[in-house]
């Protein structure tokens, strides 16, 4: 039996309102939503605090604004984007969860995302760990002559940083040059394998973007700018994110 559906224009008045309308795919209409669960289904944050995406949602249309804003089930969500997928109208709940994260105070927001978001405006490696570029480069230097040494066959291997003209600009998360500087390494080979020229950048380099998940918009541009700005600089065609 299908459930009922979610109807628009209760008598509680929301601030989300228009926000749900706006996330529907032109010519949708969000009385078609019989919340089919799919996008439940797959959420990694489902359960969570009592809420998935479709209570979410469900939650925002019906004007309980008070309850959207309050739930920690908001800072929950991974924005994997994977309810989008498989939702048949394509409605963006990542984008309404964006936009109730900034309705929080800046400084009521989680600590730990907080933190992360401006270390990375701290430095211009934008990484949440604080690491320096000068720190960056030591790091990689001093692992890629280990493993030139220990491993023959891999003498020839490169971790290049700020090299002009290469096609592909990687980043790094910010984690393992800090505490597991020995996970880079994998993937240096199959780059040194493949043959494809790349590198890193002095600047930019931190893979992470927590100012994104504080939803903090003009910090997330800071870090994405610094990194395409960097890419750029050195002629790299191609941006390859590994976070």
């Amino acid at each position: 039996m299908a459930e009922e559906a979610i109807k628009l224009g209760g008598k509680r008045k929301s601030i989300f309102m228009d926000k749900v309308k706006e996330l529907l795919p032109e010519g949708g209409n969000l009385n078609l939503c019989l919340t089919c669960g799919a996008c439940s289904s797959g959420c990694p944050a489902t359960g969570l605090e009592g809420m998935d995406p479709r209570k979410f949602l469900r939650m925002a249309a019906l004007g309980m604004d008070d309850e959207i804003m309050s739930t920690p089930w908001t800072w929950m969500c991974t924005m994997c984007q994977r309810c989008i997928y498989v939702c048949p109208m394509k409605i963006d709940i990542p984008q309404l969860v964006f936009n109730a994260r900034a309705t929080w105070p800046r400084e009521k927001r989680p600590k730990g995302i907080l933190g992360s978001c401006d270390m990375a405006l701290r430095n211009e490696s934008r990484s949440a760990m604080g690491t320096s570029p000068e720190d960056f480069d030591f790091v990689v230097g001093d692992v890629l002559e280990e493993y030139q040494e220990s491993q023959p066959e891999f003498a020839e291997m490169e971790a290049p940083i700020d090299k002009q003209g290469a096609e592909f600009f990687l980043n790094q998360n910010s984690r393992e040059p800090v505490t597991e500087p020995d996970e880079m390494v994998p993937l240096w080979k199959i780059l040194h394998l493949a043959g494809v020229n790349w590198t890193y950048g002095s600047k930019g380099w931190g893979g992470e973007n927590y100012c994104m998940f504080l939803a903090d918009n003009d910090a997330w541009e800071t870090l994405t700018r610094t990194t395409i700005n960097q890419a750029d600089a050195l002629g790299c065609e191609t941006y390859l994110n590994t976070e």
